[in-house]
């Protein structure tokens, strides 16, 4: 791998040397290393773009490391990743995808990522994305997560997008058995003309289940966002959902939460709250010595924490 896409690896999975455990590392629309363990098995599928990741049962404190890096200008693909977790899991998965473009063409990663997690297991699962480059050619990521939640599973899943991504449309649906428990945490930030759309749909199933969606975003110059997130309360269930966002310059953020009870004790609830960086959280900054710009990027980064 060359210089940049090295840059890109570090970027999306924290990499700066060949991980320990499971990977399988994907540049410029081809594997290039991979690593499987007695217990995580990575197979390449037959029949389209993509791998299954097959994780026994009772596997525990084991990673799966499987970044994209494209530094191809123009360069588009479409994968497909299925994981199957056994249970009695407790693994880690990371993930994220990397665009470096300094040409013309549109570069593009699209993926789609299923999650089949058996009984009594817990995974967390880090996706970040990045882009990097001064080229006009545009870094577009559009990723999908579907998740079937297995009884008395956990699954946390963190996504980050903070800088030089210019569209992206996120998608993720779970579906939730007995006593199933999903948290997901995002954080984006976008500027310039970017545009993130960010979509989640939860069906609490099984008696006893429970989510928490929690987003964080901030849009600066012309970029807009939209927020979607819908939980569908179909047993005794608890569902939560909250955006919080930070709107500056001339950007347009919209937040459209949805919550639909079909069960008696389902407990759901929704928030959401946009607004500016209030001007006394700027001046006690900058009595401290900042200037007003380094007052505000203070204040993002402590809000995108």
């Amino acid at each position: 791998m060359d210089e940049i896409q090295k840059n890109l690896l570090e970027q999306v999975a924290g990499l700066h040397e060949v991980p320990a455990g499971a990977y399988n590392i994907r540049a410029n629309g081809a594997s290039v290393e991979r690593n499987t363990t007695a217990n995580i098995d990575i197979v390449t599928k037959d029949d389209k773009q993509g791998i299954d990741i097959v994780i026994k049962p009772g596997t525990r404190r084991e990673s799966v490391h499987i970044p994209v890096v494209l530094s191809q200008s123009g360069l588009k693909e479409m994968v497909y990743n299925d994981f199957y977790v056994g249970d009695d899991c407790d693994v880690t998965i990371i993930a994220g995808c990397g665009i470096h473009n300094s040409g013309d063409s549109e570069s593009r990663h699209d993926g789609i990522h299923s999650f089949y997690i058996g009984r009594n297991s817990r995974v967390k699962y880090v996706e970040k994305h990045y882009g990097s480059g001064d080229g006009r050619g545009g870094k577009i990521m559009n990723p999908q997560t579907v998740i079937e939640l297995g009884e008395n599973s956990f699954m946390e899943m963190e996504t980050v997008q903070i800088r030089g991504v210019d569209s992206t449309r996120r998608s993720t649906t779970a579906a939730l058995a007995e006593n199933a428990k999903l948290v997901i945490t995002e954080r984006l930030m976008t500027h310039g003309k970017q545009y993130a759309e960010s979509s989640f749909q939860v069906d609490l199933n099984g008696t006893g289940s429970s989510a928490n969606l929690i987003s964080r975003a901030v849009a600066r110059d012309d970029s807009r966002q939209l927020f979607l997130a819908k939980i569908n309360g179909n047993s005794r269930c608890a569902g939560h959902s909250e955006c919080d966002a930070i709107i500056m310059d001339n950007a347009k953020i919209s937040a459209v939460p949805e919550i639909t009870a079909n069960h008696l004790d389902a407990a759901l609830i929704h928030e959401a709250a946009i607004g500016k960086i209030a001007g006394d959280q700027i001046i006690k900054l900058m009595t401290l010595g900042l200037t007003e710009a380094e007052a505000e990027e203070q204040i993002i980064n402590g809000f995108l924490k």
